[in-house]
């Protein structure tokens, strides 16, 4: 049986801490963070198709554990999708007390924030949701993510 080959992607490396057996979902020191050894690892994206209702429910148990990492830094969000309230927030169950949400003013851009969020490195995830996303941006987050020794997730919702 052949897949089609967007199945044959290999696993992002944000959900490798998630999806092995051997690391445990959350962890608890900074310096157990799989991405921080791999060079490649600080840029993830995420594509949802559908309803946007839909596509937040499937996004929420990323957030929810993005949102309950034990370290200090925040999990933040750049510009999310207006649906993405205050109340989904509590209702999906996410931990708000660890959440920034950010929104880009004046003549500055998403993904200017999201760079600058990345390369502050008082996050430790920043989630932007940046549609299209040219190879360049992509460049831009990755460089800033490891300036910041951040992860950075661009969802792109269709």
């Amino acid at each position: 049986m052949q897949f089609p080959q967007s199945l044959n992607r290999t696993q992002l490396p944000l959900f490798d801490a998630f999806l092995a057996s051997t690391v445990p979902p959350l962890l608890a020191d900074s310096s157990e963070l799989p991405w921080q050894d791999n060079q490649t690892g600080a840029f993830s994206e995420l594509s949802l198709r559908g309803a946007a209702g839909h596509c937040l429910n499937l996004l929420a148990p990323i957030l929810r554990e993005l949102s309950e990492n034990h370290e200090e830094r925040w999990l933040t969000l750049i510009a999310p999708p207006s649906s993405l309230t205050q109340a989904w927030l509590r209702e999906a169950g996410l931990n708000r007390e660890r959440i920034l949400l950010l929104h880009p003013r004046g003549e500055q851009s998403a993904l200017e924030l999201a760079q600058q969020a990345l390369k502050l490195g008082r996050s430790h995830t920043v989630v932007s949701w940046l549609h299209p996303l040219e190879r360049q941006a992509r460049q831009m987050l990755e460089q800033a993510a490891r300036q910041g020794k951040a992860q950075s997730l661009n969802v792109s919702l269709g």
